[in-house]
């Protein structure tokens, strides 16, 4: 990997907190869907809680495609991070438990990680495009 591109990498992945609020867009049939969610960032590894029966979460056992958006602020300016990837529904129990029990909110929502409305989604990058706040043109590499 080049020097510009591992210090654009890190740039990028410096933007991203344990909990930050996203834009996700899944597909149903033809048609996208874009919702906000909380994207969790735990043991470098991307991560949605949500819903068994979420509308998300159906659309993603027909279409494991997905896109979101985090909007960046520096100041006056704006820019945007958006990832292109996969999402997979985590079956593991020991998966669902380890990250539960690192979502601070988790219990606001669910009781335990054995919950049956509790459904994790790993999200799985594939692809980055960055708009810089205050640039005009985005960068885009794969991961």
């Amino acid at each position: 990997m080049s020097e510009k591109l591992e210090v654009l990498k890190n740039e990028v992945w410096g933007y991203f907190k344990p909990i930050q609020f996203i834009y996700l867009a899944t597909c149903e049939g033809n048609k996208p869907r874009v919702r906000p969610v909380t994207l969790v960032y735990f043991n470098d590894k991307f991560w949605v809680a949500t819903g068994m029966k979420a509308a998300k979460t159906k659309q993603i056992k027909e279409n494991e495609n997905i896109e979101f958006c985090i909007l960046l602020k520096k100041g006056e300016n704006s820019g945007y991070i958006r990832g292109a990837g996969i999402a997979n529904i985590i079956k593991d129990r020991e998966t669902k438990k380890l990250v539960a029990n690192n979502i601070s909110f988790f219990k606001d929502y669910w009781e335990d990680s054995d919950d049956p409305n509790f459904a994790l989604l790993e999200i799985v990058i594939k692809g980055i495009e960055y708009l810089k706040p205050g640039e005009f043109s985005a960068e885009r590499f794969s991961v």
